[in-house]
């Protein structure tokens, strides 16, 4: 099935150079690449134009102004007339090959969604906890949860043309509303991994500690969505985020309507209770 995958760029020229690599390591592995990147300021653009060179690059688009990451996709997916589309992002390391395993489920599963690789190391799955969601759609298994990360995935275009185009910032709504309309979502099993960058454990992160952490919320999703204010935190939201995946059902209902806003009034009171406990603490040691 023809491909078209799009490449998000901001900034980070260091991630962008080893991620791009990553993309293109399998010279057998076929799609078309649409970079765009939004109106970097770190000599990314100069790279981009001096440096990089596939004959899968299908456009390289420089933007004159940061419009985020899911209104560069809108464009470039609203405008592709390749049967499976495809996000990328500059923070991330994919499995090479990806591409094929993915292609492939989307080939024969007429109802599956978005399909992703999975964004953490294979040591943090743990099956006991995940086997309840793993299900058989004949010659593929898919590990399902009504939403997946935001990079190394594929949806068929015909997905996309009739859920239209993503609303919000993040994709986790758009995909919720892809698995309300019916179809299957989820991380291809056995998993494929890919290297989130900024995950803190790993060996690449850039913000590890206090003082990097606050040099990167201009350009980390996590940081400006309020998920998480510190170090510390960044920590404790990679575990729920985990705990949810293996743990949680896959159902979409679970995470709509009441059920979703039950779950979310609890997470604040634990947030608060955490809060009031590290100020006590703080002046109990001052």
């Amino acid at each position: 099935m023809k491909i078209e995958l799009v490449f998000i760029t901001y900034n980070r020229l260091d991630y962008t150079r080893l991620s791009l690599a990553s993309v293109l390591s399998d010279p057998t592995e076929q799609f078309m690449l649409t970079i765009w990147d939004n109106a970097s300021t770190d000599g990314t653009v100069e790279y981009l134009k001096n440096n990089v060179s596939d004959s899968r690059i299908k456009d390289i688009i420089l933007s004159k102004e940061n419009i985020g990451q899911t209104a560069a996709v809108n464009k470039v997916w609203g405008k592709s007339n390749a049967e499976l589309l495809g996000k990328l992002d500059n923070d991330c390391l994919v499995t090479p090959g990806w591409t094929r395993a993915l292609s492939k489920a989307q080939h024969d599963i007429d109802n599956l969604g978005v399909v992703a690789c999975w964004p953490f190391f294979s040591h943090d799955f743990s099956y006991q906890k995940a086997m309840h969601k793993i299900q058989k759609f004949g010659d593929h298994r898919i590990l399902r949860h009504p939403w997946t990360c935001g990079t190394g995935l594929l949806i068929k275009n015909e997905t996309y043309r009739k859920c239209g185009p993503i609303e919000n910032r993040a994709t986790t709504q758009y995909w919720l509303k892809v698995a309300r309309a019916g179809y299957v979502n989820g991380f291809y099993f056995p998993l494929i991994l890919q290297e989130h960058m900024d995950d803190p454990m790993s060996k690449y992160c850039r913000s590890n500690n206090e003082i990097s952490f606050a040099q990167a919320r201009k350009v980390t999703f996590g940081m400006q969505s309020g998920n998480y204010h510190d170090w510390a935190g960044r920590f404790d939201w990679r575990k729920e985020i985990l705990r949810n995946l293996l743990e949680d059902p896959y159902d979409v209902q679970y995470y709509a309507g009441w059920r979703a806003k039950w779950r979310r009034l609890q997470k604040k009171i634990r947030q608060r209770e955490n809060n009031g406990k590290a100020v006590w603490k703080k002046h109990r040691n001052e």
